[in-house]
């Protein structure tokens, strides 16, 4: 009965697990997951980071978790020229798992982007990625018990005649987008992007045959938004809005983080943060989550922990209502001059 409840409750989740993509409420420090034009828009030489969710532990004994890490380098092309202009390239990894039913999803790609000055002072850029991922599905049938197994008595030891799939396969995966940073005076910024994902539509159905264009995975549209300032001495404000669009599904981040520097130096600071995730589905609106973040950064490393408060239907069941995240970030060589993209 547990593993039928479990199956039940997988189907229920379908049109959210297979239609839409997995997200960070921490997005911004996954950045090459939001926007390949992120690639090297930052301030230093390369970045490392790491973003893990865990979602839903009240509700299952095995709860939903989701991994990311990636690599990204950027090289200044424009040392000697009128305009300082500069290249990168990345790696990012993305797995993504349903426990119980070992449902996995798992993402390697490659990220290139060029990014133009648009100014002698380098003050403006304009920002082009480009993503080739090649995605891989998986599904263990061996944890699923269907109703033509049970054996009339006392379990489900009967063999099933559900026509099942083959239980894994892969897709390549392409997203590109633009990037537009404006840094008018040394601690003030605003920046905007816009990205698709998955804009050569992929099939994302285990039933791989010739009549799947309705199992095509959504494309996905992402506008993202924010600025940096500071609002007394010592302590930034970093507003963003992030809105993502795939199929039906619109949800959208809206929220800040505070950044409080503990010295002049600047060598280490608290950061704080409330954001909010309303959803539409279809055409209904809701509120599905409030979250909480707390972060510190040492020198050049961002440590963030946050916790999402879900408010729809699911969360009813669950003993606890939400999802955490932790995060971990590293500038290599690091400048501390124009930020391209804040990164925390």
């Amino acid at each position: 009965m547990k593993h039928i409840s479990l199956f039940i409750f997988f189907l229920l989740m379908s049109e959210t697990l297979f239609a839409q993509d997995k997200h960070f409420s921490q997005f911004y420090a996954s950045p090459l997951t939001v926007n390949p034009a992120l690639c090297g828009a930052f301030d230093g030489k390369y970045r490392v980071g790491a973003v893990y969710r865990d979602q839903w532990r009240g509700a299952l004994d095995n709860p939903f978790v989701t991994f990311a890490t990636s690599l990204d380098l950027r090289f200044d092309i424009g040392k000697r020229r009128v305009f300082r202009d500069a290249v990168a390239g990345g790696i990012v990894f993305f797995t993504d798992r349903v426990g119980g039913i070992d449902f996995n999803t798992n993402q390697m790609a490659l990220v290139g982007a060029y990014h133009k000055a648009l100014d002698r002072r380098s003050t403006q850029y304009l920002s082009l990625g480009l993503k080739f991922g090649l995605t891989q599905k998986n599904l263990n049938f061996e944890q699923l018990t269907f109703q033509d197994q049970f054996n009339g008595l006392d379990g489900y030891s009967n063999p099933t005649g559900e026509n099942l799939s083959d239980n894994n396969y892969s897709y390549s995966d392409l997203a590109t987008g633009l990037y537009y940073t404006v840094t008018p005076e040394r601690q003030t910024s605003y920046y905007a992007g816009l990205a698709l994902h998955h804009f050569n539509v992929p099939n994302a159905s285990f039933y791989r045959g010739e009549e799947d264009d309705k199992d095509a995975l959504y494309m996905k549209t992402i506008v993202h938004l924010g600025a940096r300032f500071p609002v007394a001495k010592n302590k930034q404000l970093f507003p963003r809005i992030l809105a993502t669009l795939q199929g039906p599904h619109l949800s959208f981040d809206l929220g800040s983080n505070l950044r409080m520097a503990l010295s002049d130096f600047n060598s280490m600071a608290l950061h704080a943060g409330l954001w909010f995730r309303p959803v539409k589905n279809d055409d209904s609106v809701n509120l599905d989550a409030i979250i909480g973040m707390v972060g510190v950064e040492i020198q050049n490393i961002l440590f963030g922990l946050s916790y999402d408060s879900n408010m729809n239907s699911i969360a009813n069941y669950s003993r606890v209502h939400g999802a955490f995240e932790f995060s971990i970030m590293y500038l290599g060589e690091y400048e501390n001059e124009t930020i391209l993209c804040p990164t925390f």
